[in-house]
């Protein structure tokens, strides 16, 4: 394949640009998903506390009765 100047510029400059993007749009995925996975796990967490505290309370009144 046979390019002039121009040609390869621009097919370099068309790649580079492709190539801008898809790192753009990988990190913005990456980042919605990390964020995803905080809330989930704090939800979790928040969830196991809860409960933890449920227990040691039903276990509290049953040591004191």
């Amino acid at each position: 394949m046979n390019l002039t100047p121009q040609q390869r510029k621009a097919r370099n400059e068309l790649r580079q640009q492709e190539a801008s993007e898809a790192i753009k749009e990988h990190r913005a995925s990456e980042k919605a998903f990390y964020e995803n996975f905080k809330r989930l796990k704090a939800e979790r967490q928040a969830r196991e506390a809860a409960q933890f505290q449920t227990k040691t309370q039903a276990a509290s009144k049953q040591a004191s009765k």
